[in-house]
């Protein structure tokens, strides 16, 4: 190929490149319902979602709770295969990239603590109440909620349980993204807001689990959020003990409990149970995780939404602790 023949391919490509950029442009959005926008629907009530997220999973089991019926959209996530989030669809739907959205009538709902307590509100007649009558429960019951609120979990890790989570998510990251074609996380590198993610996870598959204890600062991130991690379940082991269950505010199921099914199922997925989920050091957090696993809002909003590349990362992250010493210290905190 001549001068010119390259000089045409290196035009086209940084036209293009301008070209997605622009279709790509992606800006912060306020929290809650937008009432002044509205979009395309086909039901009262729609969910853009992906399976693996946690905001995702706590929409969904709020949703289920409330029996309430919506069409769901899956958004993948490169953790789940792709950048759809980052694509015109999603973004049409929240110019922010990120999901869940729910849908009300076509009007959207941003930021997953929102989209429970909207869903509490306006929920349908005869749905059994997610929140207490008593206006100082309910200011009580909005302290639990923040608890499990995901914010901005780089630079507060220590604010919540949900802020904590994620650095316990690192090596089900790693594991997941061995499945991931690289162009795919490359894609981020081109388009994401944050550019720290895609780095993340091309750094992630390149590595990969079994040299995680020695890649720069994640050994550190991972033990401080554990310990961060284990404290917040210290406070729900108190709470449990006094008002003596079975909920976080006694006999009433509320959005504090919807927050905790996820952060535990994120601790299942990354095969840590027996880290932060043990009877013998928490009985009362044990036995609360029983009960949510065997609530009907559990199989509904997770179970029923399988996904075997998450499958795949928890096994490999058990046969990483089985087959490398330092990998299940640095994952066990031994």
């Amino acid at each position: 190929m001549g001068g010119y023949g390259i000089a045409a391919l290196l035009i086209a490509a940084i036209g293009w490149f301008l070209l997605e950029r622009a279709r790509r442009r992606t800006h912060p959005v306020p929290p809650g319902r937008q009432a002044d926008v509205e979009l395309p629907h086909e039901a009262e009530w729609e969910l853009y979602h992906n399976v693996l997220s946690l905001c995702s999973m706590k929409t969904r089991v709020c949703l289920a709770e409330l029996g309430i019926p919506y069409v769901g959209h899956h958004v993948d996530l490169i953790e789940t295969g792709a950048y759809e989030n980052l694509r015109p669809g999603l973004l049409g739907v929240n110019p922010a990239g990120t999901v869940p959205v729910l849908l009300h009538r076509g009007h959207p709902i941003y930021e997953s603590h929102e989209q429970i307590r909207y869903a509490a509100r306006f929920a349908p007649s005869g749905a059994t109440s997610l929140v207490p009558a008593d206006p100082e429960e309910r200011a009580e019951m909005e302290t639990w909620v923040d608890r499990t609120s995901l914010t901005n979990p780089l630079e507060e890790p220590g604010k919540s349980a949900a802020n904590a989570v994620p650095g316990q998510t690192l090596p089900l990251f790693c594991t997941m993204v061995e499945r991931v074609p690289l162009h795919r996380i490359v894609e981020g590198l081109l388009f994401h807001f944050d550019k720290r993610r895609p780095l993340m996870f091309i750094v992630f598959k390149i590595v990969g689990i079994e040299r995680l204890p020695r890649l720069g600062p994640v050994p550190a991130a991972i033990s401080e959020t554990r310990g961060l991690l284990l404290g917040f379940l210290d406070e729900l082991e108190a709470r449990l003990d006094e008002k003596g269950g079975p909920w976080i505010m006694g006999e009433q199921f509320t959005l504090a409990d919807v927050g905790w099914v996820v952060i535990f199922e994120r601790i299942r997925q990354a095969n840590a149970e027996n880290v932060f989920l043990d009877p013998a050091d928490r009985p009362a957090v044990a036995a609360y995780w029983a009960r949510l696993a065997a609530r009907p809002s559990y199989r509904a909003a997770i179970l029923d939404h399988p996904h075997p590349i998450i499958d795949y990362g928890r096994r490999r992250i058990a046969e990483a602790k089985a087959d490398h010493a330092d990998v299940r210290a640095l994952l066990e905190g031994e």
